[in-house]
């Protein structure tokens, strides 16, 4: 339930039928039994027979069901989980990622720190849901999402989405949607030349992305390819490609800007129950729960960085597609520039990377760095002891490091281990929690970026003044590695990895 402020507010938005605020929470009308998104073209309920939720699990175990106009599950997520640290949040993090699927509820208790008893207590007081509700609720997001973007079998459509059973999947989308997964897929738009759905390759999805825009595609775009590893990954001005492990094996993903400015993922899996996870880390990667207009009038309002927003409205922070991989190129990138850390981590993946089927690369295994790291690597041999000594810790456990972590503890971790300061356990969270709110300000491009903008270009001067930022330190420093001149290769070498990892 809301306050009678956040009632007020969230009611303005749905009355205007603000397209913002979609994903981040939902309105159910008692009238009529229903939940709908914030922008549902329906006419507008009267303000004594709404009540708004946070997720539409919660909804739903409310007693209502999906508006079947305007689909909720079709929104964007929300921005609330990343900006969020809280066990909530860590929870909702770790569910679209799959783990109650692969684990259970004991296990996504276990990552928190919680019995399962009392997870569900907590995640039932702060979000109206327990674990295996919101975890049925995401897998009922899936099946609607491949129903209606794509040509997959209902079959397929049921274990890609993490059912554990067709009869499962068909049970939970007629009391969702109140429509068979046949009669949710009949009422798919029809489609345009550019859908690319797939209907004879078993594990190969084609679909939107859904995003809140302005959204700034060039500019991650332009990130990928200054630092895609070859065979591994592969990224266009338009397009970026990589090979990944996935609990079920090798995977493969393309997300690609179509000619209308949409984003959609081509994917390709060994196991059908890690799409939905593979779905999960390509918005991870291309941070698209983001809420750019929020992100944006808070760093415009600050006359150093309006006119950066202006130019370049909508930009996103670059996710992780592995923590564990991105702790090794974050500890590879220190000190080096982007070509030269890239250059190692090339090496790096052709030497002890594995073979697809298809001869694509998949990063190196943590145990193989840890075993043959130091016979690839080359540099200073306190780094490459480092570096060898954290994938042995990944690798056996000892060191922890996922999407679910709590922010402070993750970093704690991270800087116990030799060899990691607070740059790379910083320049980490950002990107294996994105964390919103991180802001780098020993970078040398960042410090570049902020005299460029009219910024102190001292760290503890620039620090003091980034605090008036917050909570969207990590898109400040974004535009300030945007802003940073461009300098000559040799200058380059002395910079921090900031401009060196994937």
């Amino acid at each position: 339930m809301s306050s009678t402020t956040d009632h007020d507010e969230r009611y303005r938005a749905i009355v205007a039928r603000d397209t913002r605020f979609d994903g981040q929470f939902v309105t159910a009308v008692r009238s009529t039994g229903i939940y709908c998104r914030p922008s549902c073209p329906a006419r507008t309920p009267k303000p004594e027979n709404v009540t708004f939720y946070p997720t539409s699990a919660a909804a739903h175990e409310a007693g209502y069901r999906a508006c079947k106009r305007c689909l909720p599950e079709a929104a964007p997520g929300s921005p609330a989980w990343n900006l969020r640290g809280d066990a909530a949040a860590r929870a909702m993090r770790l569910i679209s990622s799959g783990v109650v699927e692969q684990e259970g509820v004991p296990g996504l208790a276990a990552r928190l720190g919680y019995s399962p008893r009392h997870l569900t207590r907590l995640l039932t007081a702060e979000l109206g849901a327990g674990p295996l509700a919101l975890a049925r609720a995401h897998r009922a997001h899936t099946a609607r999402m491949l129903l209606v973007g794509t040509d997959m079998p209902i079959s397929e459509v049921a274990f890609s989405a993490g059912f554990a059973s067709i009869r499962q999947c068909n049970e939970t989308i007629r009391e969702v949607f109140e429509m068979t997964p046949g009669q949710l897929r009949e009422r798919r738009r029809t489609r345009g030349p550019d859908s690319g759905a797939e209907a004879d390759v078993t594990g190969m999805i084609d679909l939107l992305l859904p995003h809140r825009m302005p959204m700034d595609a060039a500019g991650i775009f332009a990130w990928m390819a200054a630092r895609a590893l070859p065979g591994m990954e592969a990224a266009t001005e338009s397009s970026f490609a990589r090979n990944l492990r996935m609990p079920g094996g090798p995977a493969h993903l393309e997300i690609r800007q179509t000619p209308a400015g949409q984003l959609r993922l081509r994917a390709r899996v060994t196991r059908l129950g890690d799409v939905a996870p593979l779905v999960a880390t390509a918005r991870r990667l291309f941070d698209l729960d983001a809420d750019p207009t929020a992100v944006d009038a808070a760093l415009a309002a600050h006359p150093e960085l309006g006119p950066r927003v202006a130019a370049i409205p909508g930009i996103r922070v670059p996710g992780a597609a592995d923590p564990h991989e991105m702790l090794i190129r974050a500890m590879l990138g220190q000190q080096v520039s982007v070509a030269r850390a890239r250059a190692m981590l090339t090496a790096l993946t052709e030497q002890l990377g594995e073979r697809t089927v298809d001869g694509g690369l998949l990063f190196p295994t943590m145990a193989a760095i840890a075993e043959h790291g130091a016979e690839v690597l080359r540099g200073p041999a306190a780094r490459i002891r480092a570096i060898t000594n954290a994938a042995a810790a990944l690798a056996d456990g000892s060191l922890i490091l996922t999407v679910g972590d709590d922010g402070a503890e993750q970093r704690a971790r991270l800087m116990a281990m030799p060899g990691i300061g607070s740059w790379t356990a910083d320049y980490v969270r950002m990107r294996v929690i994105g964390d919103p709110d991180v802001f780098l300000p020993g970078d040398v491009a960042v410090r570049a970026g902020a005299v460029a903008c009219g910024l102190p270009g001292d760290a503890a001067p620039m620090a003091a003044r980034a605090e008036r930022f917050a909570p969207w330190r990590s898109y400040l420093t974004a535009h300030l590695w945007r802003a940073a001149p461009v300098r000559p290769s040799r200058a380059a070498k002395r910079e921090p990895t900031s401009q060196e990892s994937s």
